[in-house]
């Protein structure tokens, strides 16, 4: 008898503490996807002001609403790396990526690779760019955009761009 609670204690545990097991993300109403879109908008205006802190402040908002939107957590990242925030910037960028990578498994859609190659870019995670564009181009040869982003030169225009390295870590 106690063998039997103690193995399914056991099991339990195992099936909850399985790096492979994600919880089930939380459904995310309409409602809430609106006023995360509000929220993002009123975030770009405030970084056209250049109000970081309210942009910050807003993004974090819009993704506490909709955490499955990746272009939300990489502005959040913009806006904290032009804060000088590098930690929280590199934070918001990996939580792009993953977001990236979870909707281009649902969608297959190869915007979301060349976005998490970009991102990879920001993070100084060059050959992790290069080795997922490469898997990309065999995934979709067709798509000019991603063959275009398997040339490694693609790296060193971004790098030599200075927007792009005002926002890079």
């Amino acid at each position: 008898m106690i063998t039997k609670r103690l193995t399914a204690v056991l099991l339990g545990l195992t099936l909850c503490l399985c790096p492979a097991c994600k919880p089930k993300p939380k459904e995310i109403s309409p409602l809430q996807r609106k006023q995360a879109a509000s929220l993002a908008s009123e975030a770009e205006f405030a970084l056209t002001l250049k109000d970081f802190t309210r942009a910050e402040g807003l993004y974090q908002q819009a993704t506490g609403l909709c955490p499955d939107v990746p272009e939300y957590w990489e502005s959040l990242g913009v806006t904290q790396r032009r804060m000088n925030n590098l930690a929280g910037a590199r934070t918001a960028y990996r939580q792009a990526l993953e977001a990236h990578a979870d909707r281009y498994k649902l969608q297959k859609n190869p915007g979301d690779l060349l976005q998490q190659a970009w991102i990879l870019a920001l993070l100084g995670r060059n050959d992790e760019a290069l080795t997922l564009m490469k898997k990309a181009a065999v995934a979709h040869p067709d798509d000019a955009r991603i063959r275009v982003a398997t040339d490694p030169k693609w790296l060193e225009r971004l790098h030599s761009d200075p927007a792009f390295r005002e926002i890079s870590l």
